[in-house]
């Protein structure tokens, strides 16, 4: 929005999930008199947007191309909506070549285009005072926070690590892992919670403002990810632009963008990770180096102008393009 505001544009930001029929959104659209959407999600967005007459680009997000595409009923549905969407935007190249693999009549609509990152601490926030919520009760100076920051759904795999995790921390009193992120699915997040409370060593905290979370991300020792499939995560370039280490599974997402032992480390089961975990403890010195690789690589690929230029030059496309 700030982008496409910058270019004096009027945005209306909704949730998908707010709305319960596509008729909902036709109501919106005549009530705002709008003049052109931009869908982020391909499945749950996308379709919400077609057939109103109004141009609209869509931008992948993640799921859409690296889950949603085995239900078939589903991958049809993204494909009409591709059909009628001026644009498409991936993050990364893969995701785009995955994308042309599925919808090869649309390859001439997709571009590439790395996540923005801006980061902004929040001067004010108190970390032992946070410390205290997790019921953390040791002294910061001796503490190692593992900090994995995701919705509490399937696809992130909250509890990939916690096993092993916990039996760490028993060997290894002074490090924590602590999951930051608001309940998306009920089910699941009963289940996420009753393991984490049988788990010493893990901590589960609900969804934090932005500004406290990133000064939550500075003050930990690295940032995980354990998700099944990514997009591009946001909690990873944020961690590299505020100068903290990186711990991801290996899975496509995320190694477009950890490149191993240079700008972060990556794991392919919860075993590999505790061994690389306590190799950095043991390296100051290149964890030092990992987190200086790290930050300059955000800096040159994930800049916020780019992606605003892109955005606006997008949107641009749409301008006067609706049909009578």
């Amino acid at each position: 929005r700030d982008h496409l505001e910058a270019a004096g544009h009027t945005c209306i930001l909704k949730d998908a999930l707010d709305f319960e029929s596509s008729s909902e959104i036709a109501d919106l659209i005549t009530a705002a008199n709008l003049e052109a959407g931009l869908a982020l999600h391909l499945y749950r967005s996308g379709r919400l947007l077609q057939g109103h007459r109004i141009p609209f680009g869509v931008i992948f997000g993640g799921t859409d191309v690296n889950e949603d595409v085995n239900h078939m009923e589903k991958n049809h549905v993204m494909g009409k909506v591709l059909e009628e969407a001026r644009f498409a935007v991936a993050f990364t190249e893969p995701m785009k070549e995955m994308a042309q693999a599925q919808w090869p009549h649309v390859r001439g609509k997709i571009y590439v285009q790395s996540q923005g990152i801006t980061t902004t601490p929040n001067a004010a926030f108190n970390w032992n005072t946070f410390l205290q919520h997790a019921e953390i009760n040791q002294s910061a100076d001796n503490l190692h926070v593992f900090l994995l920051v995701c919705g509490l759904r399937q696809v992130k795999d909250p509890l990939y690590l916690v096993n092993a995790f916990s039996e760490w921390h028993q060997e290894e009193p002074s490090v924590y892992m602590v999951i930051v992120g608001p309940e998306v699915d009920p089910v699941f997040t009963r289940e996420v919670k009753a393991k984490v409370k049988r788990s010493p060593g893990v901590r589960l905290i609900g969804h934090m403002p932005r500004e406290d979370l990133h000064a939550v991300v500075k003050n930990c020792f690295a940032v995980v990810n354990s998700s099944v499939s990514e997009g591009m995560s946001a909690a990873i370039l944020e961690a590299m632009d505020l100068g903290v280490l990186v711990l991801a599974r290996n899975i496509p997402g995320n190694a477009a963008v950890v490149e191993h032992r240079v700008t972060g480390l990556l794991f392919s089961d919860p075993q590999e990770f505790v061994q690389l975990a306590k190799s950095l403890l043991s390296n100051p010195a290149l964890e030092r180096e990992i987190v200086a690789n790290g930050r300059e690589y955000v800096r040159t690929h994930h800049s916020w102008q780019a992606e605003r230029a892109t955005y606006q030059s997008l949107v641009r496309s749409l301008e006067g393009s609706s049909e009578d």
